[in-house]
């Protein structure tokens, strides 16, 4: 693990998640540790507050984007880090997106968010949205893009896991309709 101010990543990593904390300038003070995690149900990537900060004032708090360790979705099964580098700064940019969006939220909302988006497909829906569309708000449409195309083109990844990113996040015309209006 290295850590660089007030974020905490692995080495394997680094140039990644750096690259896609440069496009957001307000989280430069917000405590973020990027950690690897076996078994993440139905994700890749997933960020949330730290557990322990999530009373803390919003200016205390602290989150985590746990990482799978592998990439395997249908056929595939190789390590994270063997992904395409534009693919991860992607990933790492809509989750980023996601930290950007808690910033936002009051403890309240913060919690009334995370049980909703463990009962209800529309709370999913939204969340997942509202990170893409943070993430293309600070100028990584063309990752995030590339995220996407990665994923719904890759005949060796599921059609389940490609018909979970079509029915919860933006499309890849979606996002080049934003960022043309």
């Amino acid at each position: 693990m290295v850590s660089h101010t007030n974020k905490v990543f692995p080495n394997s990593l680094k140039n990644e998640i750096l690259k896609a904390l440069t496009y957001f300038p307000t989280l430069r003070n917000v405590p973020i540790e990027f950690k690897f995690k076996t078994n993440i149900k139905r994700s890749t990537m997933q960020a949330q507050p730290r557990f322990s900060k999530i009373l803390s004032p919003r200016h205390k708090r602290e989150y985590i984007i746990f990482i799978k360790t592998h990439f395997n979705l249908g056929t595939i099964d190789k390590p994270i880090e063997k992904l395409p580098k534009d693919v991860l700064v992607g990933w790492f940019g809509h989750e980023l997106g996601h930290i950007m969006d808690y910033e936002q939220m009051s403890n309240f909302k913060l919690i009334r968010f995370g049980l909703s988006y463990l009962i209800s497909n529309t709370a999913i829906v939204n969340a997942e949205r509202q990170a893409d569309t943070f993430a293309i708000k600070q100028g990584m449409q063309d990752y995030i893009i590339k995220t996407k195309n990665f994923i719904l083109e890759h005949a060796d990844i599921s059609e389940s896991y490609k018909n979970r990113m079509k029915k919860y996040y933006l499309s890849p015309e979606e996002i080049m309709e934003m960022v043309t209006q």
